[in-house]
């Protein structure tokens, strides 16, 4: 499994990006996600990977709005053409807030705003990622907060090239269960992260889940893609980086 660091994490804690690369190439990381776009030479010149971008903009106002679907396409589309050109391999959609919405017209408008760009991320190889966020505590109010929620969506869809975005922190808070839902519902995965609970702190034995059972949960799926690490360092970050390496490392 290759892992990633995501940027503002680390931006978050004072660490520079010329900081940040190095520490991923000393440790192991093979990429960095979530890099804004004027930046994304220094990664391709140090022969790390820009893992994920934005498809779209924004969390809160996104696919669940019909009338939001023309501007969406167009973002995606121009954000599949950088894909291709940088070797981005997954680009990161959000369903938006309810803001009244009922979840069955918000994931019907989901699934049209989608499959509009479906075909254009399979003709360019990149995967759309739609993130599964925690409404209890980060983000009030998202749509695509649930696992179950999501999987109809890509179901709906019906494209190798639309998945979730499974982030086990958020996922941890609103539904537990992460390894019986891994291995239940994996073929939907199409990229992860992971995050201390609670706090969105590291991944160490300060917190409640245990990434190594769930890395190796993961692997056995037979996923290839990536896992990135999107957590904020309360101590120094390279140490916590390079700590979550090793808890995530499966296979030696």
């Amino acid at each position: 499994m290759k892992q990633a660091v995501a940027w503002w994490c680390l931006e978050r804690v004072g660490m520079t990006l010329p900081q940040a690369i190095d520490a991923c190439l000393e440790i192991g990381y093979g990429g960095i996600e979530m890099v804004e776009r004027r930046d994304w030479p220094q990664l391709r010149e140090r022969g790390l990977v820009i893992v994920s971008a934005r498809g779209h903009g924004t969390l809160e106002d996104g696919l669940n709005r019909r009338e939001n679907h023309d501007r969406i396409e167009r973002e995606i589309e121009e954000n599949l053409a950088l894909a291709v050109e940088w070797d981005v391999p997954v680009l990161i959609c959000f369903s938006g807030n309810r803001a009244g919405l009922d979840d069955e017209a918000g994931l019907a408008a989901t699934v049209a705003g989608l499959r509009r760009v479906a075909r254009a991320a399979e003709e360019a190889g990149v995967t759309l990622a739609l993130e599964l966020l925690n409404s209890k505590v980060n983000h009030p109010d998202y749509q695509c907060d649930h696992t179950a929620w999501g999987v109809r969506v890509c179901e709906a869809v019906g494209s190798p090239r639309v998945k979730l975005l499974y982030d086990i922190y958020h996922m941890q808070i609103m539904e537990g269960d992460p390894i019986r839902t891994i291995g239940r519902d994996h073929r939907w995965f199409g990229h992860y992260h992971t995050a201390g609970n609670p706090g969105r702190h590291e991944i160490d034995d300060s917190q409640e889940l245990y990434y190594p059972a769930i890395a190796r949960a993961i692997v056995a799926t037979g996923y290839d893609g990536w896992i990135g690490q999107e957590f904020i360092p309360q101590g120094d970050p390279v140490a916590a980086l390079r700590d979550a390496f090793a808890r995530c490392r499966v296979g030696g």
